[in-house]
């Protein structure tokens, strides 16, 4: 699952059961996190990635998220995240989550079947 610049610790499941993600679009969804990062030419923190079933927060839902799935938490700010945006659309993301309020500032991504923003 790791690659040039994110390592498996930084992907795996946070909720204790230390799981990486099984499936294999999370291999091709990688490739394209290692391609924006390569891109952006700076470090980019994980805040999460893959979240098993038991996961508190997929626990809640009805259905898997999209963390479940293929998705990241990058842990990115400020002007920092304008150009984390740019090159995530640039490079095809279709799911774009921004959370740039308080302490605890994010950009999600993932690549889900419509285009979708949405801020947290």
């Amino acid at each position: 699952m790791s690659t040039l610049n994110f390592t498996d610790d930084e992907l795996r499941c946070k909720c204790g059961c230390g799981e990486l993600n099984p499936h294999t679009v999370f291999i091709e969804f990688m490739a394209k996190v290692q391609t924006l990062r390569t891109q952006y030419g700076k470090p980019l923190g994980v805040t999460s990635a893959y979240r098993c079933p038991k996961h508190p927060i997929e626990a809640k839902k009805e259905t898997a998220g999209q963390h479940s799935i293929a998705a990241i938490d990058l842990s990115v700010s400020r002007t920092d995240a304008h150009e984390v945006i740019r090159l995530a659309m640039l490079l095809g993301f279709t799911g774009l989550g921004v959370d740039q309020k308080g302490d605890s500032r994010l950009i999600h991504l993932d690549s889900r079947g419509v285009p979708t923003v949405w801020s947290y």
